[in-house]
């Protein structure tokens, strides 16, 4: 199994993304920068926190037309799993990998708290029986506010895409919405930062959860792994 980290200019979670799954969970881990064409044989594709090209426009809006991204969408439409944190969430969205968007947040601070979430029933790998009913992760992003217009809504919900929801909305995301997935349960996006929730000095081990989760639907091996 090969995981691949891509480097936006502005990315400021890349390392910490590649040490979730390298060091965390012990997996050849590489990173693939941004003007590259080929992911080069990658299982999980990752999208990492930071502010791609300066987050001018909208978060998102100029990242989602670098090189890479059109081998991610070919990497996604061939079932491949691709995974976006924070940044790579807004990127998703952007590049009409997963629904909705992201705007500035309610409060119009940018938020860095822990935050409690519950883990919403959404995928066999993905859901209370395997992460627990709730999980904690920090946040740090000043546009994490999800959106989406009510038939949008309606679908998420039908379809049991939400992954996560905050218990106490740090950024006015309807519904409360932290994470989800996309219909077919092959991309994943979320705000709050698993790669900042899992080493013995953090406040919360849960990252280590999570990233098994978003890899248990293709390599179940991974259940209990720890490097």
């Amino acid at each position: 199994m090969n995981i691949a980290v891509i480097q936006f200019p502005g990315s400021n979670g890349d390392q910490d993304t590649f040490h979730l799954f390298a060091s965390g969970l012990g997996l050849p881990t590489r990173y693939v920068w941004h003007k590259d064409a080929t992911l080069g044989g990658a299982d999980l594709v990752a999208l990492p926190g930071g502010f791609a090209h300066g987050d001018y426009l909208r978060c998102g809006a100029i990242a989602r037309f670098s090189p890479i991204m059109a081998a991610i969408r070919a990497h996604a439409a061939n079932g491949g799993l691709v995974y976006g944190i924070c940044n790579g969430f807004q990127i998703l969205c952007e590049a009409g990998l997963l629904p909705g968007a992201l705007i500035r947040n309610a409060c119009l601070e940018f938020r860095c708290v822990m935050c409690d979430l519950s883990v919403e029933p959404s995928t066999a790998a993905f859901s209370p029986a395997a992460l627990g009913p709730s999980i904690r992760l920090p946040i740090s992003h000043g546009e994490g506010n999800y959106r989406i217009d009510d038939a949008g809504l309606s679908r998420l919900e039908a379809n049991r895409q939400v992954l996560l929801r905050y218990a106490r909305n740090p950024n006015g995301s309807i519904g409360s919405i932290a994470g989800i997935r996309n219909e077919r349960g092959n991309v994943f996006g979320m705000m709050p930062h698993p790669d900042r929730a899992f080493e013995r000095f953090h406040a919360s081990r849960d990252g280590l959860a999570v990233a098994r989760a978003v890899l248990a639907s293709r390599f179940p091996e991974l259940e209990k792994r720890t490097a």
